[in-house]
């Protein structure tokens, strides 16, 4: 499978090196108990209640202001897996394969793993299906939220946890 351009107008990206090996990035990104740490920027909580990593499978989380009243954050499903170095996921369509109007955008997700001298080449690219969308997500902060859970990932990882 290809992997289509960046396009300014609909997409938004982030890119990092995480000082990790790509591995334990991947198995951070994979496995439950590790992705609830870094899923949504802290102090909220998030729960993985569908983490089917295969083209085609789930990807279900809820997320929590007080770690006991959970309420859905993503209903998604993978669209391409390539094992320790790709993901890609929509919410436009829920794990149910069924299509969805998802708050605040519909948007695909694709998570590339490189190697890097220091680690990981940790790319993220989010891609809309008009400019308005785009547009919508940057002004709801796609940086400041993606970007802070990136940095907890990194910070998960950096310090071993997915050794």
């Amino acid at each position: 499978m290809t992997t289509p351009a960046f396009d300014p107008a609909h997409d938004l990206a982030l890119q990092r090196v995480i000082r990790a090996p790509r591995e334990d990035v991947w198995r951070a990104w994979t496995t439950p108990a590790l992705l609830e740490r870094w899923w949504v920027p802290a102090p909220t909580q998030s729960r993985v209640d569908v983490l089917d990593v295969r083209p085609g499978g789930g990807f279900v989380t809820c997320m929590s202001e007080d770690g006991r009243s959970f309420v859905p954050h993503t209903d998604s499903v993978f669209l391409l897996v390539e094992e320790g170095r790709r993901l890609v996921f929509t919410n436009a369509v829920t794990s149910a394969w069924r299509p969805a109007s998802p708050e605040p955008v519909a948007m695909t997700a694709e998570i590339v793993l490189g190697e890097h001298p220091e680690g990981t080449d940790y790319r993220a690219v989010v891609r809309h299906g008009d400019p308005a969308s785009r547009d919508r997500h940057e002004e709801l902060g796609f940086l400041d939220g993606w970007g802070s859970v990136t940095a907890a990932l990194a910070a998960l990882v950096e310090q071993g946890a997915a050794s």
